[in-house]
């Protein structure tokens, strides 16, 4: 699978596409509508008109813009190869979830049961590149991953964002080890406490440089700029007869 990345966006937070354009993607339970609308033809191709990151920012900016926002909380999630850990951002308070030993399907519809368990409404996913910046084979499994899972987060009008991950591995390892975690757990657990990495990175980045993963679906991107049903727990005044 491939990104189609987005021209001309403002500079806090970049779009993809996590399919070609002119491809019909799979998407379940949603419109058959998926071609975005195109504006005239450039050199690299036509232009795409997309959700701009002003209608959907991060829970990191929002919460930076208004000290008073009240929303959802964030899953950070670390993928690997073969084991994706998670960790849990509500308010400022960064814990480690979980580690999965799934793939596929099974690991996405986790995902998604988890963050409805944690009452989340975005996925702070890491993003392999190098120390100079630049992105990585691993990159492109990544992007694939998170494209599918953001088209099945938006059906509940949750977000997914990319966040770059490098060297959270080595800061899991100091924080485990100032923590006082033997051997056998910083093993176990190296991948949970790389994820609390990524969402701390996000967090005192103010969302700034996150890439938000839009589906193509356009009835989707609607679900997205929606977003999920206000909870009673954050806004109670909109429940009151």
């Amino acid at each position: 699978m491939y990104c189609q990345r987005l021209a001309a966006l403002p500079a806090q937070t970049d779009l993809f596409l996590p399919f070609p354009i002119g491809t019909v993607p799979k998407v379940r339970n949603a419109s058959t509508s998926i071609q975005l609308p195109l504006t005239k033809n450039r050199k690299n191709g036509p232009r795409i008109s997309a959700i701009s990151t002003d209608e959907i920012p991060p829970n990191a900016l929002r919460r930076k813009r208004d000290p008073n926002w009240r929303g959802g909380f964030s899953v950070g999630v670390d993928l690997g190869m073969s084991r994706t850990g998670l960790a849990l951002s509500k308010g400022f308070n960064f814990r480690p979830l979980t580690v999965l030993n799934l793939r596929g399907q099974k690991l996405e519809d986790q995902l998604l049961e988890i963050a409805k368990q944690q009452e989340a409404d975005e996925f702070i996913v890491g993003l392999p590149k190098s120390s100079d910046g630049k992105e990585t084979p691993q990159s492109n499994k990544v992007r694939s991953v998170a494209g599918r899972l953001a088209v099945s987060a938006a059906q509940r009008g949750w977000r997914v964002y990319l966040q770059d991950e490098n060297g959270t591995s080595i800061e899991a390892t100091d924080r485990m080890i100032n923590v006082g975690l033997g051997k056998s757990d910083r093993q176990s657990k190296v991948d949970a406490y790389a994820a609390v990495m990524v969402l701390e990175r996000y967090f005192s980045m103010s969302g700034e440089g996150t890439e938000l993963v839009v589906p193509k679906n356009l009835d989707l991107q609607d679900k997205l700029r929606r977003g999920p049903p206000k909870d009673i727990d954050f806004y109670p005044e909109d429940y009151e007869d």
